[in-house]
């Protein structure tokens, strides 16, 4: 006898992530999008406000007060930060579960969040019990979690790609480590700004953030977690590229003499349905993955160097952010991890 449907809310459906997340729940043998709200958008109907949905669904935008979120089993907050650390806990203390898209429950130390983020954090209890949702590091820590903080996009790409090396103890401590990313405009969200109009970002390609990006910690809190004396080498450096998705990492690091980080990839992946280690050398593009739940790693030591080159690619708006999310709640509602996540990449 099959059971009821998980109940889904998304907080601030109106963006980026909040239209993948119904795009890809809205395959999702166990869900059920129940409510979908939007402060300025309330009363308007999904199919009039993204025409990708007409017949998809028969949902309202409604503002956050008059949806029925407690009555949900799982609220998504596809929120700009600040937002979700103001109206997740009345939702926790329902009993209702939460994964977060904003950075608002990320950082453990909250005066570091707050100081990258430039706010006053409401909700530092609730920072200390949130699991950091980079599902395929912490599957056990998500399952039992009520509030999950889902992983920037930068730093799922970096870290997916370090985490088997890190817990293997083989990166040389007190050496550099150089992340150099690039990623599709749509990581920049859907608000109207002029760095991100065709005319600005179309046949362009830039760096930004190179005086300190708000990814730098969180990826630094990952790698500080995993292996001693590496995070303080870490050197990261976002670039804006004109492709509408997609995010390309390539690291530079030094391993430890012995190691062999094909193999140590390759076996730590082994199982994991979404992330897939390419043979050494080849070099994965970012069309591989759009529109897919997937990361593609390659590693290969450079040329008559002590220096490796590790590269992953992903889709910035669905293995890093919406499906994840996804991949985060079907962790924490015992279903199976592909549910909903079974569409292959989309080529051209």
């Amino acid at each position: 006898m099959k059971t009821r449907p998980v109940r889904a809310g998304i907080v601030g459906a109106t963006g980026y992530t909040g239209v993948e997340l119904l795009r890809l729940l809205a395959c999702h043998p166990d869900v059920e999008v129940a409510a979908v709200t939007s402060r300025s958008e309330a009363g308007i109907h999904i199919a009039d406000y993204f025409p990708s949905l007409r017949g998809v669904y028969d949902l309202h935008f409604q503002t956050p007060d008059h949806a029925a979120l407690a009555g949900c089993d799982v609220v998504f907050f596809a929120t700009p930060n600040g937002v979700a650390m103001q109206e997740a806990p009345a939702l926790l203390a329902a009993g209702v579960r939460v994964v977060d898209l904003s950075a608002d429950f990320r950082l453990k130390d909250v005066a570091e969040w707050e100081q990258w983020y430039g706010m006053k954090h409401t909700a530092p209890e609730w920072v200390q019990k949130a699991v950091y949702g980079l599902s395929e590091y912490r599957r056990s820590e998500i399952a039992a979690a009520q509030l999950v903080a889902n992983p920037g996009c930068y730093p799922t790409c970096v870290s997916l790609a370090l985490l088997p090396l890190l817990k293997a103890g083989a990166l040389q401590e007190n050496q550099p480590l150089i992340a150099d990313c690039k990623s599709g405009v749509s990581g920049a969200g859907r608000k109207a700004a002029v760095g991100t109009l065709l005319c600005e970002a179309g046949d362009n390609f830039k760096a930004y953030g190179i005086g300190g990006h708000r990814h730098l910690p969180e990826i630094r809190q990952t790698i500080d977690g995993l292996q001693r004396g590496v995070a303080e080498g870490l050197v990261f450096v976002p670039h804006l590229t004109p492709m509408i998705r997609g995010m390309h990492a390539t690291t530079y690091l030094h391993l430890k003499p012995g190691c062999t980080p094909q193999q140590l990839l390759e076996d730590f992946y082994r199982d994991s349905r979404f992330v897939d280690v390419m043979p050494a050398g080849s070099t994965p593009e970012t069309r591989s993955v759009r529109g897919a739940n997937l990361c593609r790693i390659s590693i290969t030591q450079a040329p008559q160097s002590d220096v490796w080159i590790l590269l992953s690619v992903q889709d910035n708006l669905v293995k890093g952010a919406a499906g994840q999310a996804v991949q985060n709640m079907n962790i924490m509602f015992g279903l199976p991890e592909d549910s909903g996540l079974r569409h292959a990449p989309l080529l051209p």
